[in-house]
């Protein structure tokens, strides 16, 4: 399916060769029009030179003009001198592009520790450049892939008070995903007017409920970045009720990008859809939910189309939560495994035959504790992702 670019943005794609010759590993985005701009970063205290330079850039100015991605190299954990070859990049893109390189936000994806080698950004910065308004959403979330299965992008047109806006959206990352703002990188565009407060408070809100839900192997990366830029060039200004209906849109956007950031965990073929009731808070039903999900046990299990309750609930019974273990269920795919502190007596072996053949998985879970609740989606962890992962330097 196609997404149409929203209004008075211009994408381009390139080849510079960080990691292999002839592969689009460069994008860039620009805004015709200064955009309110919105950005969500890793929590991890190894942030890379690109993070640092994006929050100061999204800390100092409320507008953006552009955004600028590249795989290949994360430039993380790279110094001072890293920081340098940022900002140079920054600046090479936007003298080309003629963009305040101020106005850039970056982000890198590859392997950590690398430098950029700063030949190959003066050889590519020209031809990104010229290549402006060349490229389609679906060709700069392909440019952005490093061990990505499929492009991932989803999008919207959307009806406010003033006429149709445009919500645009792109993703990376299979694997090192646990975003808590894996490698997870993502570019939302809009043609409508947002004031730079309701759309940075917007952009927050939505991740938590997505992006922050969502785990392949409970790695939180260096690099995890999500940008956003308003521009308004659609003529239509989102306020009052508009923001509500703006805001429940970009959840829907960015819930289909973390669904498939999990569908394309590395190796993954299995996507479950872990959900936590009754449990003494939110808090406690989160830690329920992310033990699970984070189990290799649970993982290996739903990857070999195992009923195996005993490892859901062994990984609940340490996952920190309070509980009475006598008032715990579980239900897979819609089957009770567990009530009562027991199993149930049924065949849930040949009621589960078909269901677990299946690519999305329910995992229910009810605490029995009080009022909490949590939802997190997981992939399984299979023997593909041993392989990438051992040899992905290579």
């Amino acid at each position: 399916m196609s997404i149409a670019t929203p209004k008075g943005f211009r994408l381009a794609v390139a080849s510079a060769g960080f990691k292999k010759p002839g592969r689009k590993d460069l994008a860039l985005a620009v805004s015709d029009f200064p955009a309110s701009s919105a950005g969500v970063f890793t929590t991890n205290l190894f942030k890379a030179a690109p993070v640092l330079a994006g929050q100061d850039a999204v800390r100092q100015k409320a507008t953006a003009r552009a955004v600028l991605i590249n795989t290949g190299q994360a430039n993380a954990c790279t110094g001072s001198k890293g920081m340098d070859n940022c900002k140079a990049s920054m600046t090479l893109v936007g003298a080309a592009a003629k963009v305040d390189p101020g106005g850039i936000l970056p982000a890198s994806t590859g392997v950590i520790g690398a430098q950029f080698d700063m030949a190959l950004w003066e050889k590519a910065a020209p031809i990104l450049a010229a290549n402006l308004g060349t490229a389609s959403i679906e060709d700069f979330a392909t440019a952005i892939m490093t061990t990505d299965a499929f492009p991932k992008y989803a999008g919207e047109v959307l009806e406010l008070g003033g006429g149709s806006v445009i919500l645009a959206g792109v993703a990376k990352g299979a694997g090192m995903i646990c975003p808590n703002m894996a490698t997870m990188l993502s570019m939302v565009l809009c043609d409508a007017a947002v004031e730079p407060a309701e759309w940075r408070a917007m952009f927050r809100r939505a991740v938590e409920v997505t992006f922050n839900r969502a785990t392949v192997d409970g790695d939180t990366s260096t690099n995890d970045t999500l940008y956003g830029l308003a521009n308004g060039a659609s003529g239509v200004k989102a306020a009052g009720k508009d923001l509500e209906v703006l805001e429940a849109a970009l959840i829907r956007v960015l819930a289909d990008l973390a669904y498939k950031l999990v569908q394309d965990g590395e190796g993954a073929t299995k996507v479950m859809h872990i959900s936590v009731t009754g449990a003494a808070s939110d808090k406690d039903a989160d830690l329920a939910a992310r033990t699970v999900g984070h189990s290799p046990l649970v993982k290996t299990a739903m990857y070999g189309k195992d009923a195996n309750w005993g490892r859901i609930v062994c990984a609940l019974g340490r996952s920190g939560a309070v509980f009475n273990p006598d008032d715990v269920d579980v239900a897979l795919c819609g089957v009770d495994l567990f009530k009562n502190g027991q199993p149930t007596d049924l065949d849930f072996d040949a009621l589960l035959k078909e269901p677990l053949e299946q690519r999305d998985l329910r995992i229910d879970i009810s605490l029995g504790a009080g009022p909490g609740k949590y939802t997190l989606l997981a992939s399984d962890l299979t023997h593909e992702y041993i392989s990438i992962n051992a040899d992905y330097r290579s």
